[in-house]
């Protein structure tokens, strides 16, 4: 593992009953950088990130974070690898029932334990981040979908993670709040230094992000480079997945 890495993924399989999803991925991620994961949907790229976060354990390899092979250790001992990384859900999974600060607060109340008082100021300081300050006693429902993204990357910067996923964070969105984000995701690794990882299938996306793009295909890392690096490319998949819709 060179000095420099974050995260290594080494030789990694994984398969749900007869369906193969990883067969035998190996990533390695750069400490502060921002690597996008492109490739199908279905193709292993959120289970990938599951197991990442101890959601899920790979059938066989290994997940290295900062040094410590974690695929075998104890739920307690998961915990401070876990509080290490911040997760931005697909669908923003936010807590209906909960207030917008509420949200943004909920792990340093349920797991951090810290003041109320703190906790109102972390969430004041993170929701000026996303540009949505004042925001806090208002409720998922009356929220845009941009919004939600904005207010579940407010959450997931909350405890200061020093690693950030993304789970197509940009699904479902018009161009403009799209941009949004994006912009977001390279303003949270150039101020916090984070350490990102991108999934997503939208190349425009996945384009403005990257410092690196790595291509998924049949569960396995097929191109990985700069976006100039990818698109010169002489793999046929990749070809054609970077030319996009005709």
């Amino acid at each position: 593992m060179a000095e420099h890495d974050k995260i290594l993924l080494r030789e990694v399989y994984k398969e749900f009953g007869s369906t193969k999803v990883l067969q035998g991925l190996n990533l390695a991620i750069r400490a502060g950088e921002t690597l996008v994961v492109m490739g199908r949907s279905g193709c292993g790229k959120s289970v990938m990130l599951k197991i990442l976060l101890g959601l899920i354990l790979p059938d066989s390899g290994e997940i290295v974070i900062d040094d410590q092979e974690i695929t075998q250790l104890s739920e307690k001992d998961l915990v401070p690898i876990r509080q290490k990384i911040g997760m931005l859900f697909q669908g923003s999974a936010l807590f209906d029932s909960l207030t917008v600060g509420e949200n943004v607060g909920y792990a340093l109340k349920e797991h951090f334990k810290m003041p109320t008082e703190e906790i109102q100021q972390v969430v004041k300081k993170n929701l000026s981040f996303v540009d949505l300050a004042g925001a806090e006693d208002l409720m998922p429902a009356a929220l845009s979908g941009g919004m939600k993204k904005r207010v579940a990357l407010a959450r997931a910067m909350a405890y200061q993670p020093e690693i950030l996923l993304y789970d197509e964070p940009t699904t479902g969105l018009d161009p403009i709040t799209a941009t949004t984000i994006n912009a977001l995701i390279r303003k949270t690794q150039q101020e916090l230094g984070v350490t990102s990882i991108v999934v997503t299938h939208e190349l425009d996306s996945g384009f403005s992000v990257a410092d690196r793009i790595a291509v998924i295909n049949d569960g396995v890392i097929i191109e990985i480079g700069s976006l100039h690096e990818v698109q010169k490319s002489k793999n046929n998949f990749v070809k054609l997945f970077l030319a996009g819709p005709k």
